[in-house]
């Protein structure tokens, strides 16, 4: 039911930092602060990856192993989005990044019952 918005992709150099937004939608009449939020990616010809997850309050987050001290999960329920700052960034980061959010932060992709359209990342030289 909640409609999510995701933004900030491009195309950066290894080594390189980009942040991305996840916004509910004007629209919606919901609001984020009842959902966990979490960011997952899919890279060309694979499946689709958990990347961090953010609890309602922000006051609990976790990283996939492939991305901790690099990726930095955040939130602002104020302006209802969510946010993933990414550094340092390798070409293996490569993909199609989405924001989904869930009761609660879950390894279940299942659980993440709203989606937005995704947002391109690239990271070549």
């Amino acid at each position: 039911q909640l409609q999510l918005v995701e933004s900030g992709g491009g195309l950066v150099q290894p080594g390189g930092s980009l942040r991305l937004s996840c916004a509910a939608s004007g629209s919606s009449g919901f609001t984020l602060d009842y959902h966990a939020i979490g960011w997952f990616r899919q890279a060309p010809g694979k499946g689709r990856e958990g990347v961090s997850c953010i609890s309602t309050s922000g006051g609990s987050t976790n990283y996939a192993d492939s991305v901790k001290g690099r990726f930095t999960i955040s939130r602002d329920n104020a302006k209802n989005t969510a946010y993933l700052q990414m550094n340092s960034l390798k070409p293996e980061d490569t993909g199609r990044y989405y924001c989904a959010a869930a009761p609660q932060c879950s390894n279940n992709i299942l659980d993440f019952a709203s989606w937005g359209q995704g947002t391109q990342v690239t990271v070549s030289s």
